[in-house]
């Protein structure tokens, strides 16, 4: 069983930047996704970023340029670097695992 818990969510001024952390639990295989979701309010869950030791990181469009994923793959955690932050960039975060596991969520939130 593989267990994710994110931190890192906060309320932040626009243009400002947080560094949201994911620690994962359990039987990790580092070839395996890591990576994060988002879903604002009244929205679909989206993609956001997504890192293994395979490829390179892929990010959405809408982030490419402001965010940045990594992993530390020796304590199995990942992170993601968010800079500009954006009103629009407002939601609940979701770390996962291999598209089976979900983290709790934590929130961002990005106002003046």
């Amino acid at each position: 069983q593989v267990q994710l818990v994110e931190s890192g969510g906060n309320l932040v001024q626009p243009g400002g930047s947080l560094r949201l952390s994911c620690a994962a639990s359990g039987s990790i295989l580092s070839t395996d996704d890591m990576g994060w979701y988002r879903q604002a309010p009244g929205k679909e869950r989206e993609f956001v970023a997504v890192v293994n030791s395979n490829t390179r990181p892929n990010y959405a469009a809408l982030v490419k340029g402001r965010f940045t994923i990594s992993r530390d793959y020796a304590k199995n955690t990942v992170y993601l670097q968010m800079n500009s932050l954006k009103p629009e960039d407002t939601a609940v975060y979701y770390c996962y695992y291999a598209a089976d596991y979900w983290g709790q969520g934590t929130q961002v939130t990005v106002s003046s």
